[in-house]
């Protein structure tokens, strides 16, 4: 125990230094995430009333705070350190400003002006500026502040987010009145989209509905300042154009002429109907300022007849109408009348009738009916149904004489079923079932005359055609008989050629054979004579080697050519015992040879 006695005097005396240090020099630390708040527990005089915190070293909370660090002569007898968190404003949040001490509001204004104090950071300059009591048009965005929180009041919103395909409406809670005979305030510039109250205000802005819009983004906007309403942007579709009456705006010199007394055309931006329309697409507009007319700019059929109706929908009032004609009947029209406003002239129209729903029921429609009604009184029922095509030529014409005084174009008038009394069709229609029936009648009798003729024609065209076949038969028999004679001619022709030919063939072969019989037998006579010649130089030659055997040798031989036998089979003789007698002559032959030789 008396080991440690040393280290708990010196912590002692640290600790007694420390105590005696703070009391002395009242020294006070504040880290890096603190904001120190100053309490005077006594001072030399009170608060003024109705202030919150000291501006003069009055008694109670300052207004100036400590920042972080070490800080002296704060002595814990006179003041009181109160440390609080930093204010931390996230990301996508801002903060809205409520302080409790200052000047009072002027009785026209909701929101305190902005005076110079470091976004709120600096008390004691926001009150010596002439900060005002209650809620600020200055707002915090992201950050950290080092804020008197005994002072402000701080509270988080979000910003105000626009998406692409919206706007945002805006009403404003501070500014001057409503200018007279206004529905919505006009716009002022340089205020950053109603992000800057003062300059707001200081240009003149007033509160209320504004004209000015705000398109897609985020915004600094203060929600105790304006009032956001996100709407649509406003699509004018293809086919159409979209006319533009607007009941705010500046007071322009209307444009449409002095000719022209049923409304007002102004520019774009003035107060009326503007005189350049909206063309297909999104457009980004207030809809709380304006009204939008859609025209159609593609024709627009409009049907006079029960039961039917375009897909407008706008001739779904209109039914058929009913006439009276010269001769007294009452019958019913289906009429149908073609028109076109023009893009240019949209805006003209609008301005006289309001909408393209009141062109049709408050002008075509006792226009188109009126006309017909009138124009019926001067036919009769039969001239509607017999000459239509005429009476649509002349509603056309009329039609589009009184509509061009509107800026409407018309395209066509067509008359469609006509449905007349039956008092009327019933004698009409026995009249033309006779009238059909006399002209079939007339029809068949002339079908029989023309088949009669028909039958008498074919008869004499059958009777010509045998007499053709006849005299076609008697062409070709004398055509065959000529070609008889040609043949017989030529075939007689033919046989006196060949017969020439033959004959000339015959003696040119017989001198040929002629020829050949004195040649061969002059070669056969010197054949022969040759082998006699060789035969009697042989038998010559014979007998030189034979003499008189020789004669006997061409006896036998001759014989023997002849197939005569001359000995028997067996001869008995000196010879052998088998010898014939051909063998003893041809040896005694030998025999004989020999000797001679």
């Amino acid at each position: 125990m008396s080991a440690y006695v040393p280290y708990l005097l010196a912590a002692l005396i640290i600790v007694s230094v420390v105590v005696l240090s703070k009391f002395l020099l009242g020294w006070v630390l504040i880290r890096e995430d603190q904001v120190g708040h100053i309490v005077k527990k006594f001072g030399s005089k009170d608060l003024p009333q109705g202030r919150i915190v000291a501006l003069e070293g009055e008694a109670g909370y300052q207004a100036r705070t400590l920042a972080p660090g070490l800080h002296f002569w704060y002595w814990p007898w006179m003041y009181r350190i109160d440390k609080r968190p930093i204010l931390t404003i996230e990301s996508g949040k801002i903060g809205m400003v409520l302080a409790k001490d200052g000047h009072l509001l002027p009785m026209d204004r909701i929101l305190a002006r902005k005076v110079s104090c470091d976004n709120f950071q600096d008390a004691e300059a926001f009150l010596r500026n002439g900060g005002q009591k209650g809620k600020q048009a200055a707002v915090l965005t992201a950050g950290m502040y080092r804020i008197n929180l005994v002072l402000f009041d701080v509270f988080k919103s979000d910003l105000t987010n626009i998406p692409p395909d919206k706007v945002a409406i805006v009403t404003v809670m501070d500014g001057a009145p409503m200018p007279k005979g206004q529905m919505a305030a006009p716009i002022v510039e340089g205020h950053a989209n109603f992000q800057d109250p003062d300059a707001f205000i200081q240009a003149g802005g007033h509160r209320g509905l504004q004209e000015q819009i705000i398109m897609a983004g985020q915004f600094n906007l203060n929600p105790w300042f304006v009032d956001v309403k996100l709407a649509d942007l406003f699509e004018v579709p293809i086919g159409y154009v979209g006319v533009v009456v607007s009941f705010v705006g500046s007071d322009e010199k209307d444009i449409s002429g002095e000719s022209f007394t049923h409304g007002n055309i102004v520019p774009r931006g003035g107060k009326g109907v503007w005189s350049e329309p909206l063309y297909p697409g999104k457009h980004p507009l207030n809809m709380e300022c304006l009204r939008i007319e859609l025209v159609p700019t593609t024709n627009i059929v409009l049907n006079w007849a029960n039961a039917r109706s375009e897909a407008h929908k706008l001739d779904e009032k209109l039914s058929t109408i009913t006439v009276r004609s010269r001769d007294g009947f009452t019958f019913n029209l289906d009429v149908s009348q073609i028109i076109n406003i023009g893009a240019t002239k949209a805006p003209w129209v609008i301005s006289r009738v309001g909408s393209v729903r009141n062109l049709v029921n408050q002008v075509l429609e006792p226009l188109v009916g009126n006309y017909f009604r009138n124009s019926a009184q001067n036919y009769t029922v039969l001239d509607f149904l017999s000459a239509r095509s005429d009476r649509q030529k002349e509603a056309r014409e009329h039609i589009s004489r009184a509509i061009s005084e509107y800026d409407v174009q018309s395209v066509d008038s067509l008359i469609g079923d006509i449905t007349p009394p039956p008092s009327l069709m019933e004698p009409l229609i026995a009249r033309k079932i006779a009238e059909e029936q006399k002209k079939t009648y007339d029809a068949e009798r002339l079908a029989q005359e023309t088949r009669k003729t028909l039958e008498a024609e074919k008869a004499l065209a059958e009777k010509q055609r045998e007499l053709v076949n006849e005299e076609q038969n008697i062409l070709i028999a004398q055509r065959k008989a000529q070609a008889n004679i040609r043949q017989a001619e030529g075939d007689s022709t033919a046989m006196s050629t060949r017969a020439n030919g033959e004959a000339e063939a015959i003696r040119r072969r017989g001198t040929a054979e002629a020829e050949i019989l004195a040649i061969k037998g002059s070669n056969e006579a010197t054949a022969i004579q040759a082998v006699g010649l060789a035969r009697a130089e042989a038998a010559r030659k014979g007998v030189e080697a034979m003499g008189e055997y020789y004669g006997l040798l061409q006896i036998f031989t001759a014989l023997a050519d002849k197939g005569v036998r001359l000995t028997p089979d067996v001869l008995v003789g000196g010879g052998g015992a088998n010898a014939t007698a051909s063998e003893a002559l041809v040896a005694l032959l030998a025999s004989q040879l020999a000797k001679k030789g």
